[in-house]
C-alpha cells in the first residue's frame, strides 16, 4: 500500500505535512522553521503529532459530511470514507485558515474535478446541503477553483419532511440576532443560486477578510480532539460544560465569552435548536486573539416531526428533553461554568426584554392555516419563553 503525503498550508504558506502511517493512521509534523501553532490542538511545541487510526480529528473535521461529501466523492472517484483522498482533492481551501493539498508535482490518479456544483478545490464541512459561492453584481454562482469564495450558500434539504429548512433558518437567525444582537450572528440574506437555479440562505463568512485574508477559525470537535466517527457522531460526544471549559482555556477574553456562550445556549433552548453541537461552536481569531465567534446554524429543529426533542451535548451528565428544561438548570448550569448570580439574573432580565421585542417576527402570516409551518415555529418559542422566561 502506498502511503499517501500531503502539504498543510497556514493562511496559504507551508507550514508542515500531513502523512499517513503504516499502522493505519496519520502525522502531522512542522516545518523546520515554522514555531506558530496552527490549532489549539496542535501545539508547535511539540513537533509532531500523530493519531493511531485514520485521520487526525483536527483535519478530518475539514471534511465535508452528508450531501457535499457525497458529491465530491463521487465526481472525484474516491471513496466516501476516504478522509485523506478528499482532503487532497478538495482540501486547499478550507474552513479557517488551514488548508491540505498535495504537493508540486504530484499528480496522483486525480480525475478532472470540472463540476461547479462540487466545489473543485475547496470543501465545507457540515451535514446540510450547501456551497461555496460568489457573488456578482445581484447572483451567486458557485464558487470556482481560484478566487474569493465569501459566501456560504444553504439549501433545503431533499427529504421530503425538511423542505423548509432555508426558511426555518432565516426566521430562527433574525429572531435570534433580535436576542443576542446583531452582531452576534452571521450576515445572511435569502438569495437564488444560479446553475442550481434554487433559493438558499446565504451566510456571509466570518473566516474571511474582505480581501479574501484567511482567520484562524476552529469548532470545538476540532479543538477536543473529537474523531467525527463513521455516524458523524463524534460532534456529540461531550458537555455544555466541556464547551465552556475550552472557552476559558482558549478564549483571549474568557469571562466575556463564557457569559456570550451562555447567552446563546438559552437563546438556542428559547428557539427548540436541538442540535447545537460542537461544531456549531467555535473559536474566531480577532487582533485581540482567539474569541467566541458570531452564532451559526440556527435552526428550529423541534418543528420537525421524529427529530430528536433533547439538547444535542449534555448538561450536569444528562440530555434533557426540550421541553423539561426549566430556569432552575440554566441557573445551575451557569454558576458551574463560573458565572455570579447578578450576571446570571442580567442575562435572564435582558432576554426577557428582547423576547417581548422580538415577538413581531414569529407572528404567523395571514392566511396561514393553524397546522402550518410558522404557526408551529412560533408555538414552541412562545412556550420555552413562557416556561423560561416567564413571557
Amino acid at each position: 500500500m502506498t502511503l499517501r503525503k500531503a502539504e498543510v498550508l497556514f493562511k496559504d504558506t507551508a507550514a508542515g505535512t500531513l502523512e499517513e502511517t503504516a499502522s493505519g493512521g496519520t502525522r502531522f509534523t512542522y516545518a523546520k522553521d515554522w514555531n506558530t501553532s496552527i490549532a489549539c490542538v496542535l501545539p508547535a511545541l511539540q513537533r509532531e503529532h500523530e493519531w493511531a487510526q485514520g485521520v487526525h480529528p483536527f483535519f478530518q473535521h475539514l471534511g465535508p459530511e452528508g450531501w457535499l461529501r457525497e458529491k465530491q466523492a463521487r465526481t472525484a472517484r474516491i471513496q466516501e470514507e476516504d478522509d485523506f483522498g478528499l482532503l487532497l482533492r478538495y482540501g486547499a481551501d478550507c474552513i479557517g485558515a488551514v488548508g491540505v493539498r498535495r504537493f508540486a508535482g504530484d499528480k496522483g490518479d486525480d480525475v478532472e474535478v470540472a463540476e461547479v456544483t462540487a466545489n473543485p478545490g475547496r470543501t465545507i464541512s457540515g451535514i446540510q446541503r450547501k456551497l461555496l459561492v460568489v457573488k456578482d453584481g445581484q447572483t451567486f454562482t458557485p464558487a470556482g477553483r481560484e478566487g474569493l469564495a465569501p459566501y456560504i450558500a444553504k439549501f433545503n434539504s431533499e427529504r421530503e419532511n425538511l423542505r423548509t429548512l432555508v426558511r426555518n433558518e432565516n426566521l430562527s437567525l433574525r429572531w435570534a440576532a433580535e436576542l443576542l444582537g446583531k452582531k452576534e450572528v452571521n450576515e445572511f440574506e435569502l438569495a437564488n443560486v444560479a446553475v442550481l437555479n434554487e433559493q438558499a440562505l446565504i451566510v456571509k463568512r466570518f473566516d474571511r477578510t474582505a480581501d479574501g485574508g484567511k482567520l484562524r477559525l476552529e469548532d470545538f470537535a476540532q479543538i477536543l480532539n473529537k474523531p467525527s466517527g463513521r455516524d458523524f457522531a463524534g460532534k456529540y460526544d461531550a458537555s455544555y460544560e466541556d464547551v465552556a471549559g475550552v472557552i476559558k482555556k482558549h478564549s483571549a477574553r474568557p469571562e466575556i465569552d463564557v457569559s456570550r456562550f451562555f447567552r446563546r445556549l438559552i437563546v438556542y433552548v428559547l428557539v427548540g435548536n436541538c442540535d447545537a453541537h460542537l461544531k456549531n461552536f467555535s473559536l474566531l481569531e480577532t487582533a485581540d486573539g482567539l474569541r467566541l465567534s458570531p452564532a451559526y446554524d440556527v435552526v428550529n429543529t423541534a418543528v420537525y416531526d421524529g427529530f430528536d426533542q433533547t439538547i444535542a451535548l449534555t448538561i450536569d451528565g444528562k440530555k434533557p428533553n426540550l421541553d423539561a428544561i426549566a430556569p432552575k438548570l440554566l441557573t445551575d448550569f451557569g454558576k458551574s461554568v463560573g458565572l455570579t448570580d447578578n450576571a446570571i439574573k442580567l442575562v435572564f432580565n435582558d432576554l426577557r426584554k428582547a423576547a417581548k421585542r422580538a415577538a413581531s417576527i414569529i407572528e404567523p402570516p395571514d392566511g396561514e392555516a393553524p397546522d402550518g409551518f410558522v404557526h408551529r415555529y412560533s408555538e414552541i418559542v412562545r412556550g420555552s419563553c413562557l416556561r423560561i422566561l416567564g413571557e
